[in-house]
């Protein structure tokens, strides 16, 4: 099923209780335990894979096939030395109520959490995705380099909605075009400059989830 921007898209709400197991576009970064440059390298502005950046690259495509609510792109994702960026589609739930093209859901533009709040990520929420996606990736890695339950990733993620096409095009453009701004980039420790263009895309503070 290939996403519909105007079919999937969500105004962008960043307010604790929003569901985020609702139909829509997640831009979410994952960094890696203390920055460590795990996943090869930027070579001549291109990033390079080593074996570690390759099992990242297999269990995120993977995350899509067991996950019937879940679409993820190949042009929607980049694996850099220290940590990722990609879109998560949610394009359906058991529990939600699709929206259409900028409606908020109910009546508030918010789709609360039930209440009381289950122990651990929801199911078919965005959470649960990237609690998988890091436990798999953990886990090859570790026992290729044989250091069992050593930590792969760092405990929180940053994830942001796209509320808008013009958004998700700038966010595109900002994955395809991340390798060439290494040298500008804020996970990068070496960097030589500061990245404005990410501060302009994402003006709100930095919301990380705990996983």
């Amino acid at each position: 099923m290939k996403h519909d921007p105007n079919k999937h898209h969500r105004r962008s709400i960043r307010l604790q209780g929003y569901d985020y197991s609702s139909p829509g576009a997640y831009f979410i970064t994952i960094c890696t335990q203390n920055r460590e440059s795990l996943f090869g390298d930027v070579v001549d502005g291109e990033m390079v894979w080593n074996a570690y950046g390759k099992i990242v690259h297999e269990e995120w495509f993977r995350s899509a096939e067991i996950r019937a609510e879940i679409e993820l792109l190949p042009d929607e994702f980049v694996i850099m030395p220290n940590h990722i960026h990609g879109i998560v589609w949610i394009v359906g739930s058991p529990h939600t109520v699709r929206p259409t093209d900028g409606a908020a859901v109910g009546a508030t533009g918010r789709s609360p959490l039930p209440s009381p709040l289950p122990r651990g990520p929801a199911n078919h929420s965005l959470a649960s995705l990237i609690a998988g996606f890091k436990s798999a990736v953990a886990k090859r890695i570790n026992e290729h380099r044989g250091t069992p339950g050593a930590p792969v990733w760092q405990r929180n993620y940053y994830e942001h909605i796209i509320g808008t096409d013009e958004s998700l095009r700038h966010i595109r453009r900002y994955i395809a075009e991340n390798p060439l701004r290494w040298h500008l980039d804020r996970e990068n420790p070496r960097r030589t400059g500061k990245d404005d263009l990410w501060n302009r895309l994402f003006p709100e503070p930095r919301n990380a989830g705990q996983i």
